[in-house]
């Protein structure tokens, strides 16, 4: 018989009450407004959205690399992974419980990658954080940026506006990429107007459903070309 989810703590946002529920040692489950947004036992995507976004990056000296959303920190250890001793990561998170969580009872799940010295927090929206990194002198300055948050491009995504995977969204990603660096992109399901904007943006684009049988969630695969593309 399963154990009964316990919640171990809880804060009101603005899209509902956001919970951490453990029944296990490794056993954890964030939600919000009663809805789940992640399971500590179903990483696989999260994974290899890292893992996709940074392997190139084994041999570099020291890359920069964007993490948007820290959820449990999967992404984030399967970035560091991946990553140089003299690496930089920068994590934008938007709720900073999430980041304390990370660092308290969810840490033996990812090493305490949180905590990893290559790593600064941003505590905050990632969509301005890109925006002001592209208008100011970080232009150029990411091997990489991985997008992990728990709502992804859809067909109902604003084209020019949204604030994550519009065209003006995509264009701010792609001027403060280098050439022949990755963003990569975690989604329920595939997007082709998204991966249409990004096209037309500058990037070659791929994509895959890790795993096999069984719901599989999105990775978008996006690499910047030469020359395409200003931020406005």
């Amino acid at each position: 018989m399963a154990q009964p989810w316990k919640t171990i703590d809880r804060i009101d946002t603005a899209e509902g009450v956001l919970e951490l529920r453990q029944r296990g040692a490794k056993d954890f489950l964030i939600t919000v407004g009663g809805l789940v947004l992640m399971n500590s036992l179903s990483n696989r995507s999260e994974v290899v959205l890292g893992e996709l976004g940074c392997r190139q990056l084994r041999d570099h000296a020291a890359p920069r690399v964007l993490v948007g959303g820290l959820g449990m920190g999967f992404t984030l250890r399967a970035v560091l992974d991946c990553l140089p001793a003299a690496a930089q990561v920068v994590v934008a998170e938007l709720n900073p419980v999430v980041v304390q969580w990370c660092r308290g009872p969810l840490a033996l799940l990812t090493d305490n990658a949180v905590s990893d010295p290559r790593v600064t927090v941003a505590v905050g929206d990632v969509a301005e954080l890109v925006r002001e990194t592209a208008h100011g002198a970080g232009q150029g300055s990411y091997a990489a940026v991985v997008f992990d948050l728990y709502k992804g491009p859809h067909h109902k995504t604003d084209k020019v506006y949204d604030p994550l995977y519009g065209s003006r969204a995509i264009a701010h990603v792609h001027a403060l990429l280098k050439a022949g660096g990755l963003f990569t992109v975690w989604g329920e399901n595939y997007d082709e107007g998204f991966d249409k904007r990004l096209r037309n943006a500058g990037f070659s684009t791929s994509h895959q459903r890790p795993g096999r049988g069984g719901y599989r969630h999105m990775v978008f695969i996006a690499e910047k070309r030469q020359g395409k593309a200003a931020a406005r």
